[in-house]
Formats: C-alpha cells, sequence, structure tokens
C-alpha cells in the first residue's frame, strides 16, 4: 500500500462523503474510521438522518479526501473511494458500546475538541439529547484513485484497495 494513501486516510481531519438522493449527489464533511478489515465507518446522529436514508436507496457512495487543513501531512494529495455502503437498522445510543464507534468519537473529539465537549456535555446533551445516537453507515470500498499531488487534471492512480485492510 502506497504510505501517502494511507496517511492521507488516517490524517485528513475530514472528506467528502457523496450519496445519491433521488439520482442527484449530496455531499457532506464527515471523519471516516479505518476499520481493520478495510471498511470505512461512518456515524450519523439520529437528527439529520439523511445520509443513512440515501445509502438505504442506494449504496453507491464516495469518499474523497482532498482537503489537508490541519492534518500536518507535508505532501497533500487526495485519495477518492469508491464503494457500496450499508446503513444499520438501530440506533446506538451509548457510543461506547461499540469498541469501533468509540474509536471513531475519540478521533472525533480529539480533532474537534471544544465542540464535542459541549454536545456530550450535561447541558448539550439537555439541548440536543439526539446528538449522541447514532446510526452506523459501514463503506466496503470498490475502487480507490490517488492524486499525488492534488492536481485533479492529471488522471490518477489506481490503488488497490485489497490492502486497505490490516494497516490500521
Amino acid at each position: 500500500m502506497d504510505p501517502d494513501v494511507v496517511r492521507i486516510i488516517r490524517e485528513y481531519r475530514t472528506c467528502e462523503f457523496t450519496t445519491l438522493s433521488n439520482g442527484s449527489p449530496q455531499t457532506w464533511p464527515v471523519t471516516p474510521l479505518l476499520l481493520k478489515d478495510g471498511r470505512f465507518l461512518i456515524a450519523t446522529n439520529i437528527g439529520l438522518p439523511q445520509k443513512a436514508v440515501n445509502v438505504r436507496r442506494n449504496p453507491k457512495v464516495s469518499l474523497l479526501f482532498s482537503d489537508p487543513t490541519g492534518s500536518g501531512v507535508t505532501k497533500p494529495g487526495a485519495v477518492l473511494i469508491q464503494g457500496d455502503a450499508v446503513s444499520e437498522d438501530r440506533i446506538v445510543a451509548d457510543v461506547s458500546s461499540e469498541p469501533d464507534l468509540a474509536e471513531l468519537a475519540e478521533t472525533v473529539f480529539a480533532r474537534q475538541p471544544q465542540g464535542s465537549s459541549f454536545m456530550v456535555g450535561r447541558l448539550g446533551r439537555l439541548l440536543f439529547p439526539y446528538y449522541c445516537m447514532r446510526i452506523l453507515i459501514h463503506v466496503t470500498p470498490r475502487r480507490a484513485y490517488l492524486w499525488p499531488t492534488r492536481d485533479f487534471t492529471e488522471p490518477p492512480q489506481q490503488v488497490d484497495v485489497t490492502e486497505l485492510r490490516d494497516v490500521v
């Protein structure tokens, strides 16, 4: 696995998660977690379930890691993951009950300490009780591409997605 691909996936603060809604693309900034089996975990709260709704309608999604802001990556590139997503039917009310979700939450809290601490604090839970209630979305990569310099006028390099397994 190209170390630049892994560094981009691990260190970029967010990526652009795109789903289809009635045939039109919808994109959100998300913080995904690369799992040991090569899939990505994304979580959305029950107050903003559109990502999960779209995935249930059409599982084709993409993750574009294109913005290195705040990542510390010195040779920023871009990685596009195209894959199939599954949105779970259950709601996870206790983030710590799922090890992968707990790890994702730790990553988000580390990257957004002020906003996250408010939302999980007493006042945040009182004002926004749904915030910590999560729907899990798992993305299985089917294709991946790398732009080593983020020059999107150049053709990308194809990446073997099977190599995403066990890089964590």
